[in-house]
This record gives structure tokens, sequence and C-alpha cells, in this order.
């Protein structure tokens, strides 16, 4: 496969599919430009043991799936927005709670931006990564949560490009 290639479902050894579907009610109000969505089409491929996310898109849904597992943990369907770019029309989210451990809609909505911007993007995303330590520290109520650690766990970190 030429390097410039996007990534497909058969770039991937093991992709499981979302096994109980839920639908997330509270999506991102980001629109991605034009440019932006031509690199979400790309995909990414976690490169070593430090990423967690293998991601591509079929048609206009972004496929997210946990790198070691091959779990699909979020299906994410893109549609035009007004103007242009693309925005997140809909999407859902693994419900199986040995797959995929949901903190509520308002932690998916994010983890779908953050992983987009952070991963595929390589945006620093500061605020997303600071929103992601809060919903993290509230949702266990323990306040000596490193946020290093809390990024790490869940988001994991991006190979330079």
């Amino acid at each position: 496969m030429m390097a410039d290639a996007p990534l497909t479902r058969q770039s991937f050894r093991r992709l499981n599919p979302i096994s109980t579907p839920r639908p997330v009610s509270q999506l991102p109000d980001r629109v991605w430009t034009d440019e932006d969505w031509d690199r979400i089409r790309h995909g990414y491929r976690a490169r070593d043991m430090d990423e967690k996310w293998n991601l591509f898109v079929e048609d206009d849904v972004l496929y997210m799936h946990r790198s070691w597992t091959g779990h699909g943990v979020y299906e994410v369907s893109f549609a035009p927005a007004a103007g242009r770019g693309r925005r997140i029309a809909s999407a859902v989210v693994e419900a199986d709670g040995k797959r995929h451990r949901s903190m509520g809609d308002a932690y998916d909505c994010l983890m779908m931006e953050l992983v987009i911007s952070a991963i595929v993007l390589g945006e620093p995303a500061a605020e997303l990564r600071a929103g992601l330590v809060e919903l993290t520290v509230r949702a266990s109520r323990r306040s000596d949560l490193p946020p290093g650690a809390v990024e790490h766990s869940v988001l994991g970190l991006r190979s330079g490009s």
C-alpha cells in the first residue's frame, strides 16, 4: 500500500465491530474544515504500544477502534456542515461494559472530539485534555489522579508523523 493511501478496514489485522451499539445523544459542536476532513478520511494507525487508537473511514463513517484489542468503541457519522466543512451528525458507542467503560454522553462526546483532534489531527487540544481529566476525576471521585496518567490510560500518545 502506498504511504499516501487512506487506511481501510483491510489495513488492520484485528478489528471487532461494536457488539452493543448505543446512540450518543451529545455530539461535538465543532465543524472540521475540508482539510481536516481529508486528514480524518486518511485514518490513523497506532505505531507502538503507547498508542491506543486505530481509525479508518468508510463512506462518511469514522470507525474508532482500540489498538490492542481491536474492539470498536465509536462509529461517528459525518455530514456536510452549512457552508463548508463537516460536522458529526450522529454517533454510536460500545455499550458492553466489558469492552468499553463509558462515563456518559458528555464523556463520549469529549472523547470522540479529543481522539479526532489530538490523535488524527495532531492538535494540542489542551481544553479537551483538561476536560477529560476533569470528567474522569469527577466520575472516579478521586482527586489524586495524575492528569498524565488519566490521559495516557484512555487517549495514549501520538507518535510523530
